[in-house]
């Protein structure tokens, strides 16, 4: 059985027209494993808002995350972090 994902932080684009930000952030937090949601915009365009996505939970199913997105008409543009897992394990703060 592979490990559970934890936490998954997407780079998302969303249509202007369409459910709001909150919206997003609701309908992906009632999916079951995720505990929270953290959802910052990025940037907004003519068309498209970009946002940060960051899901936290104890097992995340990343095909539901995605098919929910798709359904929101959202696009994930990249997966710009994994961590998997019995624990969060942090990055360690290196200094120069």
């Amino acid at each position: 059985m592979p490990a559970p994902l934890r936490r998954i932080v997407l780079d998302i684009l969303k249509p202007i027209k369409g459910p709001s930000v909150i919206d997003v952030g609701r309908e992906i937090g009632d999916l079951p494993g995720i505990e929270g949601v953290n959802i910052t915009v990025k940037e907004i365009d003519v068309d498209t808002i970009t946002l940060s996505m960051t899901i936290e939970g104890n097992n995340i199913d990343f095909k539901r995350v995605q098919e929910k997105l798709e359904e929101l008409g959202c696009i994930i543009h990249s997966v710009d972090q994994v961590i998997t897992g019995k624990k969060i394990v942090e990055e360690p703060d290196i200094e120069d």
